[in-house]
């Protein structure tokens, strides 16, 4: 049998497709106080500004394109039973062909009640009406988000996930958002764990064998692919 394969990415997943990243020296933290647009609180008093930024995001996420680290594991998931788990919002892991996406952090192409976060909705192009409301509960609609500050829903199932793992692949996460940074301590010691990021991310707290590819995704994750159906297929 095959072994499982849990692809665990980060803002470096679509950094080369030209997304802005949010930790990074020139990213849209440098920019904006998280307090001011990434808090729930923020959506009661700066309403406006809150659902300008992610219109923002949205509009930037439709004009890009999957890259080919993207690409690659949905490759990936042709030869090996692979999970994604991302913590980006962007949808392009589902526009390069990869399926049940667990989005730890929401997904910026859909809306939420503000009373019932349960009741999404997909929304059509980029820019959100501020005034729009549910049609089931009549609440303002909010960006289906994570804020800061907010649970994490799909943990559970993230940890799960990466508990049943055989292999786990690491991109373009700087390991420092928790919870979900915690994910890689939810792995069985003897699973090998490689990390594409040009960057060297803190591993050290990780008990297992780390491979590490310092580059890009795009230029990284495909390499690792085809050592990986080299290796194990």
């Amino acid at each position: 049998m095959r072994p499982r394969i849990v692809v665990f990415t980060g803002a470096g997943m679509s950094a080369d497709s030209g997304l802005s990243t949010f930790r990074d020296a020139d990213g849209l933290w440098a920019n904006h106080r998280v307090e001011d647009i990434c808090t729930h609180e923020a959506l009661d008093w700066n309403r406006a500004e809150v659902i300008k930024f992610y219109n923002e995001r949205r509009k930037e996420i439709i004009e890009a394109k999957p890259n080919a680290g993207h690409r690659a594991i949905a490759r990936l998931a042709e030869v090996f039973p692979v999970d994604v788990v991302t913590q980006n919002i962007d949808d392009l892991h589902e526009r390069a062909g990869s399926t049940g996406v667990v989005h730890l952090h929401g997904e910026a192409r859909k809306l939420c009640s503000t009373l019932h976060p349960d009741l999404v909705y997909p929304i059509e192009g980029w820019e959100q009406d501020p005034e729009a409301r549910s049609p089931e509960d009549g609440a303002l609609l909010r960006p289906f988000i994570v804020f800061f500050g907010e649970q994490v829903p799909l943990l559970e199932t993230a940890i799960r996930i990466a508990s049943e793992a055989d292999i786990m692949v690491i991109v373009g996460t700087s390991l420092a958002v928790y919870p979900a940074a915690s994910l890689i301590h939810y792995i069985r010691p003897d699973v090998p764990v490689y990390v594409v990021d040009p960057k060297q991310p803190p591993v050290s707290s990780i008990r297992n064998k780390v491979t590490h590819l310092a580059m890009g995704a795009a230029q990284g994750v495909p390499q690792l692919v085809e050592l990986l159906i080299r290796d194990f297929a």
